[in-house]
């Protein structure tokens, strides 16, 4: 067999959110195809063959790629509506407005997503779709493909609804499935789309909406059917003071404890949100391995309140961070979650305790990987993982009086991406995308967003 061909990265501060959390002020990486073979102090070993790229980082850090863990792409293009409601009403406000996206909405849109995060510093994304109107196309199929065109590493969370409103739910009727439709759709975009090998850039999730959008039956058979598969489990969990009253009118008991009920606690599930958890639910998590998608923009830009993120991961729980729908979190970029899961969790109970710079670059990188399954391939700069990598501009006027990089970059202004590679493959170069044309993008998700608005007042 040929030998790998190198990539050397040297000069530059490294990061590499490792167990130990090692840093390295000057140091190198060095990429060998598809993995991380070298990363230490000083410069890079002499006598490398087959370099085909040196990279001078001087005045960069370079860190593990962003790991996003809750998405739901097709907002971007019902981005800046509804501004001032809480969950409930603003999930009342849109259902109309969803229930109408098609292939080609859904494709532009995941292309908008997903551009705004890769030249942001995300190298694995993943997409919880739970909206599937009839007729609409192959959504799947359309969001996979923008995926694969852009680059990333990617998690698709095959979602679904059958609580319409007429059983006590939130969606319209004429926006769900059945419960049978739902779970064999679902199996099919397992088995034709989920590849569960160590460099996988492709992965499935079985994903039903939330508490208030699904019945007890598909969260039964949805888990069971994961199971059966061996694929992860998603949903949205604890989001609202609203949904722990729902549930504890229709079930009887809180969130946590319900899903515990239909076999929806695991070290292969993981839950977006969990902002409303008392410290039985915490130690429920703990005791499990269940995963939490931390939000905090999404939680303030819907008033749903502070999540315990400090206790969380005192008591253990695997935690990662997450955009949001862009409905929710007009911005679509992970990096700037860094700061506000900083920001937001220090007015919480733990003040200025909560969470430090570290620990929000390790929510957003490792914790993601851990939450995702996907820990011993990416998420650290260590030889043997997956060559994930970012180089952040640190030398500009945005950052360069602050001496510590690491608190530059969570703290600072949204730092410029250099170079960012997947799979040792460079997406990005310069804040641009290399892969994708950024500008026909921008118009195909502002002419498909026009063309659901006029749908909708037609309707």
């Amino acid at each position: 067999m040929a030998a790998a061909q190198r990539i050397v990265i040297e000069n530059g501060a490294i990061a590499t959110v490792d167990a130990d959390d090692t840093e390295y002020a000057s140091g190198y990486v060095v990429i060998a195809g598809h993995r991380i073979e070298a990363v230490g102090a000083g410069r890079a070993p002499e006598g490398l063959t087959d370099v085909v790229r040196r990279i001078d980082a001087a005045g960069h850090l370079v860190t593990p790629g962003l790991v996003n863990t809750h998405h739901h792409f097709y907002q971007w293009i019902t981005r800046g509506l509804a501004t001032d409601h809480h969950l409930f009403d603003w999930l009342v406000a849109l259902y109309p407005t969803w229930a109408r996206i098609d292939e080609p909405m859904v494709y532009a849109a995941a292309q908008g997503s997903l551009a705004m995060m890769a030249r942001g510093g995300v190298t694995t994304a993943m997409d919880h779709h739970y909206v599937f109107p009839r007729g609409s196309g192959d959504l799947s199929g359309a969001i996979i493909r923008a995926a694969r065109e852009t680059g990333v590493r990617f998690t698709l969370a095959r979602g679904s609804m059958d609580r319409s409103r007429k059983d006590g739910g939130l969606p319209p009727d004429f926006a769900v499935e059945t419960l049978e439709d739902a779970l064999a759709a679902t199996e099919e975009t397992v088995r034709r789309h989920h590849d569960a090998s160590f460099d996988a850039m492709t992965q499935v999730a079985v994903a039903p909406c939330s508490p208030f959008s699904v019945s007890t039956e598909l969260l039964k058979q949805g888990a069971e059917l994961a199971r059966r598969l061996g694929v992860r489990l998603h949903t949205h969990g604890s989001e609202t003071a609203e949904e722990e009253k729902f549930c504890h009118e229709l079930f009887g008991m809180g969130p946590t404890d319900y899903f515990e009920s239909t076999g929806w606690l695991g070290d292969d599930v993981w839950m977006a949100h969990c902002v409303h958890m008392n410290d039985s639910d915490i130690a429920a998590f703990a005791r499990t391995g269940t995963g939490v998608a931390h939000c905090p923009s999404s939680n303030a830009r819907l008033a749903a309140g502070i999540a315990r993120v400090p206790d969380l991961l005192a008591a253990g729980v695997p935690v990662g961070l997450g955009v949001d729908g862009t409905a929710s979190n007009e911005s679509g970029e992970l990096h700037t979650e860094l700061r506000n899961a900083l920001l937001i969790n220090r007015l919480g109970a733990h003040r200025e305790a909560a969470l430090n710079a570290r620990q929000a670059l390790r929510l957003g990188t490792y914790g993601g990987a851990r939450v995702l399954g996907r820990a011993d391939q990416i998420g650290s700069l260590e030889p043997g993982k997956l060559a994930d990598v970012v180089l952040w501009k640190m030398d500009t006027l945005a950052h360069a009086s602050i001496a510590d990089p690491v608190t530059a970059l969570v703290l600072g202004a949204a730092a410029p991406v250099t170079a960012s590679f997947v799979n040792g493959r460079q997406i990005v170069a310069n804040g641009r995308l290399l892969h994708v044309d950024e500008d026909a993008v921008a118009r195909s998700t502002r002419t498909q967003a026009q063309r659901l608005a006029r749908l909708t007042t037609q309707n």
